[in-house]
């Protein structure tokens, strides 16, 4: 079935309520049909890539051509630099970036491995401040790089704050696209890793995301006790065991993030 504005599939079809503008919808899912692996799109491969119609796709590139959201040559379309507002205005909104910013460098110096802070969006984990030592993943990391949660040490200390019965989704919906031999398939298994998460408070995730990386991660309590994020600490496997990461690193990661809780309780006060 063809929607309106020229989209088809089951997505289409999902109900939804009577102030929700699909035009709307379609016109961000054609942003996120870019990324780093698809910098220059075609008309043909966006349309594609967003189940809409050529002419569909074609209304929503030239519209946000117009807008300065996107650039192109006649033949390829890709974004413009225009469109970080749209991100920066969400990280300009939020303080917790700004003021866990110094400690992840102070810890990075410490330590001398990578750290960011993440949020849990949907299913999976946003980076939101990164401080970089080395590059140790085939993908690059950078503000607003998104991971499948599951998988990750941030991820699970988040989902490990969830209630129970959301848990098992994380598994089922990612399961497809399990990133390594060594990612956890199993929602029982993943069940258990999470409790123990929970009741010990930090996460270590072993090569689940990528072959050869081990990463650490804590949550991070606003005033009220919630998990609002997650600092993690990820390393080669080649330099550091599971083991020398629980005991050469978490210590300083878990420093690291009561550090950050003190500056977000006396920056937002009864929060």
């Amino acid at each position: 079935m063809t929607g309106a504005d020229g989209a088809s599939g089951a997505d289409g079809e999902r109900e939804r309520g009577p102030h929700f503008v699909r035009s709307f919808e379609r016109g961000l899912a054609v942003i996120r049909a870019f990324g780093a692996d698809r910098p220059e799109l075609t008309l043909s491969e966006v349309a594609r890539a967003c189940g809409l119609t050529r002419a569909a796709a074609r209304r929503f590139l030239l519209t946000l051509a117009d807008l300065g959201y996107v650039h192109t040559d006649g033949r390829v379309f890709r974004l413009s630099p225009r469109v970080l507002e749209l991100g920066y205005a969400y990280l300009s909104s939020v303080t917790l970036p700004e003021i866990a910013q110094p400690h992840l460098e102070r810890l990075v110096a410490e330590v001398h491995e990578s750290s960011s802070l993440c949020v849990l969006d949907g299913d999976d984990v946003v980076y939101v401040a990164r401080v970089p030592v080395s590059r140790i993943m085939t993908t690059t990391i950078t503000v607003g790089t998104r991971f499948p949660a599951y998988a990750t040490s941030v991820g699970r200390v988040l989902i490990a704050d969830l209630p129970e019965d959301r848990w098992d989704g994380f598994v089922d919906r990612g399961r497809p696209t399990a990133p390594t031999d060594r990612t956890i398939v199993s929602a029982g298994q993943l069940r258990a890793e999470l409790r123990a998460i929970r009741e010990q408070g930090y996460a270590v995730v072993d090569q689940e995301l990528e072959a050869g990386l081990r990463s650490v991660a804590a949550p991070v309590r606003d005033g009220a006790g919630a998990v609002v994020a997650a600092v993690n600490i990820p390393v080669h496997a080649s330099r550091h065991s599971v083991e020398s990461v629980r005991t050469g690193l978490l210590p300083h990661l878990l420093a690291t993030v009561a550090r950050v809780e003190e500056d977000l309780r006396v920056a937002s006060p009864g929060r």
